[in-house]
């Protein structure tokens, strides 16, 4: 997936700044104006709906970006899902900012990011029959406000099913919803764990200790080699799953079984690098003052949303038995069946 070197740049640009005014969290109301001016906010949204007609190549670099430079902004929940959904329905998409979420069969979802924060809220639900959505103003919601482990609003929401209408929806479009939101978490992680990697590098190559840099060590190469090569595995893996995503455009029958093996990967990745981190890091990595808590935190919240581990590596667990020992390739290659 290659996108313009310069637009990349752009992007990078605009978070650092940003984060050079703000700590996390802050002052996302003036970030938010500043993106949309840019027309980063709906990225992915076609021309004619007044988005800027862009793929989800520049929309993982601007994730990529973000997730970076440590700033906390809903652009994947409004742009690639809330909106994407209601482009998809026919909907018309105003300015307004949106999160989404599934809703269970008592009409409850929990951990919804930014859902008291924003002005719509995209309801998915299954009326007995199908799939439905509806778009809907937070106020008409019993919204729970709460927070994961990084900071970032992560809400309760809980609606009356029987006084819901909204607009039917095929089952595959709620299946892409569940893809696209996984991947979008693992598109998160990867780049916040290539993050730490980066701060790792650094501070063994600066710090000193016993008169030799910290990265002359080979304990501490060991544990730095493995904060890499977990990075990379992380991914390759998702980039894996993405490039069978947008080939197939969502519908392949084994991007489930991809996007599985993606969020395996993060998961176990995001443990090997932060605990390797924080011992690189020593006592400095635990404080306020330093950046790696920036990185580390959301890591480990991003990797447990849209499905914790256990909850994928039991998804892979199945796909590798119901294929068996001679199937096993052919799922690999994405050749079978």
């Amino acid at each position: 997936m290659s996108v313009d070197t310069e637009l990349v740049e752009m992007m990078s640009a605009v978070f650092a700044a940003h984060r050079e005014q703000y700590a996390p969290g802050e002052g996302t109301a003036e970030l938010w104006g500043r993106l949309g001016d840019l027309g980063l906010i709906r990225l992915t949204g076609s021309e004619e709906s007044g988005g800027s007609g862009a793929g989800w190549a520049e929309a993982v670099e601007l994730l990529r970006a973000a997730a970076w430079h440590g700033v906390r902004i809903p652009l994947a929940e409004h742009d690639l899902l809330a909106c994407w959904l209601l482009q998809t329905a026919g909907h018309a998409v105003d300015d307004a900012r949106r999160t989404a979420c599934l809703l269970d069969s008592d009409g409850a979802a929990r951990g919804v990011p930014w859902a008291a924060d924003s002005d719509r809220v995209v309801l998915l639900w299954h009326d007995g029959t199908g799939y439905r959505m509806a778009e809907v103003d937070p106020a008409a919601l019993t919204v729970s406000s709460g927070h994961n482990n990084a900071g970032e609003p992560r809400d309760d929401v809980r609606a009356s099913l029987a006084d819901l209408t909204g607009t039917p929806l095929p089952d595959n479009v709620v299946e892409q919803f569940v893809r696209r939101a996984a991947l979008v978490r693992a598109v998160q992680v990867c780049a916040v764990l290539d993050r730490i990697l980066a701060l790792s590098v650094a501070h063994t190559t600066e710090r000193t200790q016993f008169g030799r840099p910290l990265a002359k060590f080979q304990a501490v190469q060991n544990l730095v080699a493995d904060i890499a090569a977990e990075s990379a595995l992380a991914r390759a893996a998702t980039d894996g799953a993405l490039a069978e995503a947008l080939r197939s455009d969502w519908n392949s029958p084994h991007l489930d079984f991809f996007v599985a093996v993606a969020r395996s990967c993060v998961g176990h990745a995001a443990s090997v690098v932060v605990r390797n981190a924080h011992q690189v890091h020593g006592a400095i990595g635990t404080t306020r003052e330093h950046r790696l808590h920036e990185f580390t935190m959301p890591a480990l919240s991003w990797r447990s949303e849209y499905g914790s581990v256990a909850h994928w590596d039991d998804k892979l667990t199945e796909y590798v038995t119901q294929v068996g020992s001679d199937g096993l390739w052919a799922l690999v290659t994405a050749t079978a069946d």
